[in-house]
């Protein structure tokens, strides 16, 4: 392979003025597409073959209208100290508000005094419910200000007025992460290359290749159903694989340059070899983020397969268009200090490079000095951020979720305090009575055996479709939605529905939002060991190819394994338990999404193997080269602490600044991430990698001789191409002379 890539990045260099157009006419192409798309549709939750998609998918069918798309406010009004919301004074401030409410994109304002059913019991509390003709995200700022001048008038009657519902949530708020994420690597880049101009192609590679991917996503996000939320997490990849992919390339070639080779030559072996580990660190990532698909969670699967898209445009972009711009540089690639020293080739010769031990030299050989010692330290500390993981609370976001200042939390508390706990997540029962002999009888029964059980404490008669073939009964429970015991009540209803199947032939499914939390936790548990098998298999073979050794994936998988359950520790002490929460925004600790923990399982290991990749394929090529364990473990820091460093700078910078985003999932994956990377590159692969394989020794890098005849050698450490190199001396390009070998250099 590093053949190959070496030949693709002299031609990348070569005709750079070429590939350069060929990208910018993609650029132009996907902008064009993009504007010219459809709108992106919605985010919609869906769980494939659970009970409470089941039964959402009945009623869709045989409530027609019903279980319509348009948004929906509710409207909670509490009466002053002391009085009644029924009283005439109080009755008529609720009326103004509501009669503000009609028209515009309201479809129907249900009255509350309509039968008293939405006037609580000590008669302090009513609410109202608004439904809306259009979706929520169809809502526009105009209807949403009219919401907040309607409860205003309430307010300044006395009344306390607060709204809850889809249709009061304001415009998701992502942040400006990709901005600071930009600006922190710019500064991280140049005081790696010493000048701007250097420090800047990484970040113009990468936001080419990041605006491509996102324009092709939007420009077919109608057709694949991509909402907004799904290009989150490929903006995130995108841009911080990236600007790492570049920076490792520059960096080799820079390398290159100061070993004496033209710039065309340079070019190429920094692809051969640098982009080799590019492919594969590539390849890791899109087997993390595709392998996400096995979950069968649609908006997981989206979020999963959009990432990769930007992720695989990021690897073309490293080995075409990065050399591409590094031709265009020519020797500004070095800042001026370095051109000023080296009038004459304008370049830093090997002596120089190597006048002294870096940091990456000195830490390596720290650690060789006391790897037991390092090892142990690395690992227990890393467990003791990994142990709030036993304390874990899993849960989907509701509106009990929100800030205590939001006027969504207010209104669900108000109910909570007027109506019972259980009343702000109601389970509703759908019963297909299509098998029943007598499906009024069959409802009935089903109403009597629901309202017998314990934690139900209020049932609604049975409500039929047209056909009389399904109804359907909302049940109250005692509990709140993120309750424990709520979870019992789902499950005794299910139980119940298994009896009533067996006694009047109904086939009854339970839904509403505890039941699917159970179901999602439930579709998450059973994807989690066949996720890990088939992505940390795939990869464990993948890293066999690259590293010719058995014990090297093993400890990569291990050391990912340390990495993931330290994130999440991290994260639930945070937005679990509060701690520092004022630090990182969060406004409301509580249960952790449900889907975090296979979500950053996936991802980090993608991200973890990169830097498995890029660090321990130096280690590799020295050894392979001849270099004794030790040795080739100190030269592989040598060259690549310093970048990989910076990289991990980097993308720590790009995940942290999406922690700023309104959206608390979107805060969470920002958090998670971030200290994820940070445990990884610094702790995992930066301290307990270097001990690991001063411990094993020449064992690290064994394979049976059975299986290395098997495995295709992919030359990633560049032998083959040392080879062809030695074979065929690859002349001057025309027009540009070799650099002169520097005094004392090979």
């Amino acid at each position: 392979m590093a053949t190959y890539l070496y030949k693709l990045g002299r031609l990348s260099f070569r005709r750079r003025r070429y590939v350069a157009l060929i990208w910018v006419l993609l650029l132009g192409l996907a902008g064009f597409a993009a504007s010219s798309a459809g709108e992106a549709p919605a985010d919609e939750f869906a769980l494939p073959g659970t009970e409470s998609q089941q039964a959402f998918d009945l009623l869709e069918e045989r409530f027609p209208g019903s279980a319509a798309d348009g948004a929906q406010a509710r409207i909670v009004f509490q009466a002053p100290d002391g009085q009644k919301i029924t009283a005439t004074e109080n009755r008529d401030a609720v009326e103004g508000v509501l009669d503000r409410l009609s028209g515009g994109q309201a479809e129907s304002v249900a009255d509350p005094f309509d039968g008293n059913a939405a006037v609580s019991e000590d008669g302090t509390t009513a609410y109202a419910t608004v439904d809306y003709k259009v979706p929520a995200p169809e809502i526009t700022t105009d209807t949403q200000d009219g919401i907040e001048e309607a409860m205003e008038t309430g307010r300044d009657a006395g009344l306390t007025v607060e709204s809850g519902g889809d249709a009061t949530v304001p415009e998701a708020d992502l942040g400006n992460g990709e901005i600071i994420g930009v600006g922190i690597a710019l500064v991280v880049l140049f005081v790696t290359f010493g000048s701007m101009l250097a420090a800047g192609l990484p970040i113009l590679t990468a936001l080419i290749g990041l605006m491509i991917g996102i324009m092709g996503i939007t420009a077919t996000a109608a057709t694949f159903g991509l909402s907004e939320t799904t290009t989150v997490l490929a903006t995130m990849i995108g841009l911080a694989v990236g600007i790492d992919y570049a920076l490792f390339i520059a960096s080799r070639y820079r390398a290159e340059l100061s070993d004496g080779h033209s710039r065309e030559e340079a070019a190429g072996r920094a692809v051969g070899t640098a982009g080799s580990a590019v492919v594969f660190a590539g390849l890791t990532v899109l087997i993390a983020l595709c392998g996400l698909s096995i979950v069968n969670i649609p908006i997981l699967t989206k979020m999963g397969l959009t990432a990769a898209v930007t992720v695989a445009i990021a690897v073309l972009i490293a080995l075409t268009l990065v050399p591409a711009t590094l031709g265009m540089l020519g020797k500004r690639i070095f800042g001026r200090r370095v051109r000023r020293a080296n009038p004459e080739t304008g370049v830093p010769s090997t002596a120089d490079v190597h006048a002294k031990p870096n940091m990456g030299t000195r830490w390596a050989r720290m650690v060789l000095r006391r790897p037991l010692l390092v090892l142990v330290a690395a690992v227990v500390g890393l467990g003791a951020v990994a142990a709030p993981v036993a304390s874990m609370e899993l849960g989907l976001p509701d509106e009990g979720s929100n800030a205590p200042d939001t006027t969504q939390r207010k209104a669900y508390d108000l109910l909570s305090e007027g109506f019972g706990a259980g009343f702000n997540g109601p389970l509703t029962v759908a019963a297909d009575l299509t098998g029943a002999d007598d499906p009024e009888q069959a409802a009935e029964s089903l109403r009597t055996d629901i309202e017998a059980l314990d934690g139900i404490v209020a049932v609604s008669p049975a409500t039929f479709n047209d056909a009389g073939d399904t109804a359907t009964i909302m049940a109250t429970p005692s509990t709140g939605p993120s309750d424990t015991k709520t979870e019992d009540v789902v499950l005794n209803l299910r139980d119940l529905a298994d009896d009533q199947a067996g006694e009047t032939g109904a086939e009854v499914l339970v839904t509403g939002s505890t039941a699917a939390n159970i179901d999602f936790s439930q579709v998450l548990d059973d994807a989690l060991v066949p996720y890990l098998a088939i992505v940390v298999g795939l990869a464990f073979l993948l890293l066999m190819l690259v590293f010719r050794s058995i014990l090297v994936p093993l400890k990569a998988a291990l050391g990912f394994l340390f990495s993931v359950l330290a994130a999440l520790g991290a994260v639930v002490a945070v937005f679990q338990w509060g701690w520092a929460s004022g630090v990182f925004g969060v406004e409301q600790s509580g249960p952790i999404v449900s889907m975090m923990p296979i979500f950053l399982i996936g991802v980090i290991f993608g991200l973890a193997m990169d830097y498995e990749v890029f660090l321990v394929s130096r280690m590799r090529e020295a050894y392979a080269h001849g270099e004794g364990p030790g040795d080739a473990v100190v030269s592989g820091f040598r060259f690549s602490a310093r970048v990989v460093t910076a990289a991990a700078i980097i993308m720590i910078s790009v995940f942290s600044g999406f922690i700023g985003a309104g959206e608390d999932i979107i805060k969470t994956m920002g958090f998670g991430l971030a200290i994820a990377v940070l445990f990884d590159a610094f702790v995992v692969r930066m301290t307990i990698v270097p001990a690991v394989l001063a411990l094993l020794g020449h064992s690290a890098w064994w394979l049976p001789k059975w299986l290395d005849k098997i495995l295709p050698n992919v030359d990633i450490e560049g032998e083959k191409l040392q080879r062809h190199l030695a074979a065929a001396p690859v002349p001057p390009t025309a027009g540009e002379e070799r650099e002169p070998q520097p005094t004392g250099v090979r």
